[in-house]
């Protein structure tokens, strides 16, 4: 690059994820709307041509993709692996513990803990990566969240005593589309270059189907899934409570995601009765989940709790059943139950269990008219006014967010000269 059109301003290096990639591409749309600066975002071969499917052949001007070096075999894993959709995590254990910085209030859980975490010892690998990665983290010259000042005031204030470092609140690294026109028809969104299982058109066909706040929208993530069992309790529970559901369903615990679902892994028949009856929608892999939790008949999101679809539920008005499974989803689901007041948690972690009884106990209670679920409507609803707020940018009217990531830019622009 000898131009100095050419000249790269900033680097960006997300976490090898799905969940991370689309927002780090995001937020380099924005800096380069706002700038003009020339971004490179670094990461690994498959990972780069998952960044410009994305793009869909319109490649942007001022953001450039370097590929890194990688071979999976290098490091114990699998072949063609480069990022964490084809690894298993899990969660487990009870007991209750304070963190220091948090008030005695906020008690934690063992189950909400990584196994490796769990199991750390400070000569482990998991150990020796992540200690090395958290202290480099504290030399950063500040901190971009991808989160919105006004719906998480307790943890970022925490933050910033913690870190004593500058702490931007940018979020959510959404597509523009989806904050400021919502009600724009499925046809004309742009995907993130998975192949859906079913058309965003046929989804939003079915939902149109049924009445305002009916559906339960049900997904565990890109990389994650839930045991045989536990898939079978479900399906059954989802039965008895007779809502209207969309289920994104891959195979369970034990089996390649990747491959077909087998109706065995279900009651028998459920599929061609939840059919039948139009109750419920199964989509297998992949669904348009904006499309989903931004249409008028979604109700509740039984979610899995990482935070890109957080921030999705949360600015589309969407109430959530937490099951958090791996990473850091319980904190998130912690916060969303006893902070924000907009979630109910179902169970926690890959190897708990749960009852249909149980399913379709916390299905009536969350979408319920009245009672918890008319509760939890409201601060949705309240939530989701803040997230509008925050992007807002017209004329001299800006929200936290714009105003935050236009702090960062002058700051780094300063520090530059």
């Amino acid at each position: 690059m000898g131009s100095s059109n050419d000249y790269i301003h900033i680097v960006m290096v997300p976490f090898m994820a799905h969940g991370h990639l689309i927002p780090f591409l995001a937020l380099a749309k924005q800096i380069h709307h706002q700038t003009g600066f020339n971004i490179a975002i670094a990461n690994t071969p498959l990972n780069i041509q998952y960044l410009r499917s994305t793009l869909r052949g319109n490649p942007i001007p001022g953001i450039h993709f370097l590929e890194l070096q990688f071979n999976s075999s290098d490091h114990g894993l699998p072949p063609n692996t480069e990022n964490t959709e084809n690894l298993s995590l899990d969660l487990i254990d009870n007991e209750e513990f304070n963190v220091p910085g948090f008030p005695d209030r906020c008690k934690f859980h063992v189950s909400q803990l990584h196994e490796f975490l769990r199991k750390a010892d400070g000569t482990d690998l998991w150990s020796k990566f992540m200690q090395p990665q958290i202290l480099s983290s504290f030399k950063s010259f500040g901190w971009l969240c991808n989160t919105v000042e006004e719906i998480e005031p307790f943890g970022l204030d925490l933050l910033r005593k913690y870190i004593k470092s500058p702490v931007w609140s940018i979020g959510p690294l959404l597509p523009k589309s989806w904050l400021i026109n919502s009600s724009a028809p499925a046809s004309v969104r742009q995907h993130a270059g998975k192949e859906p299982g079913i058309s965003p058109e046929k989804c939003v066909q079915w939902l149109d189907m049924h009445s305002d706040d009916s559906v339960l929208y049900i997904s565990f993530g890109s990389q994650n899934t839930i045991s045989p069992s536990n898939m079978m309790e479900l399906a059954t529970g989802l039965e008895k409570a007779g809502k209207p559901f969309l289920w994104v369903i891959r195979p369970p615990l034990g089996f390649d995601l990747k491959a077909e679902f087998k109706p065995e892994w279900l009651p028998e028949g459920f599929e061609d009765r939840m059919s039948r009856n139009n109750q419920g929608l199964l989509v297998k892999n992949w669904a348009p989940q904006l499309e989903i939790l931004s249409h008028r008949s979604t109700g509740a999101f039984l979610s899995h709790c990482g935070w890109n679809s957080t921030m999705e539920s949360l600015s589309q008005g969407v109430k959530i059943i937490g099951w958090p499974l791996v990473a850091e989803q319980a904190y998130n689901s912690k916060m969303l139950v006893e902070e924000m007041g907009v979630a109910v948690e179902l169970t926690r972690g890959v190897r708990s269990s749960i009852s249909s009884d149980k399913v379709k106990e916390v299905i009536e209670m969350v979408m319920g008219k009245e009672g918890k679920g008319r509760d939890m409507k409201r601060k949705t609803q309240e939530i989701a006014e803040h997230i509008m707020a925050a992007v807002k940018d017209e004329g001299n009217e800006k929200g936290s967010s714009i105003k935050a990531l236009d702090d960062f830019v002058s700051t780094i622009t300063t520090a530059r000269k």
